[in-house]
């Protein structure tokens, strides 16, 4: 018995379209099509096969902090990503060296989800 990789990761979100404009705009993810559940989301690619899926109607709080529960992509040019995210006005941390040398920075999504994006220690 083996785990072969992550398939996704799913989200509750208060307000569908405005976390779809987030994920789309800001972070830039591929959309996907979705299947008719009877509930409201979305679907969002991440890198090649890994997907990303918001569950609308969220209705409990979220907890999500930088160095608790948070989504982590790696990224292939913080100081694009940096601008790109201050061109959204995207609430985001600044800019931290891990000891193994990986740089990272966090943003928030509409909800309060952190999503940290990164590039790995050379």
């Amino acid at each position: 018995m083996n785990v072969h990789q992550l398939n996704h990761v799913a989200l509750h979100v208060a307000d569908v379209p405005v976390s779809v404009a987030f994920y789309r705009d800001v972070l830039c993810l591929p959309a996907m099509d979705r299947p008719a559940f009877d509930f409201p989301g979305a679907w969002f690619r991440l890198g090649v096969d890994q997907e990303l899926h918001l569950i609308g109607d969220r209705d409990l709080p979220v907890h999500s902090s930088h160095r608790g529960t948070h989504l982590a992509l790696v990224v292939d040019d913080l100081d694009a990503w940096e601008k790109h995210l201050d061109a959204h006005q995207a609430t985001r941390l600044p800019r931290r060296i891990r000891p193994d040398g990986a740089q990272q920075t966090f943003v928030q999504d509409p909800d309060g989800h952190w999503i940290e994006l990164c590039v790995p220690g050379k």
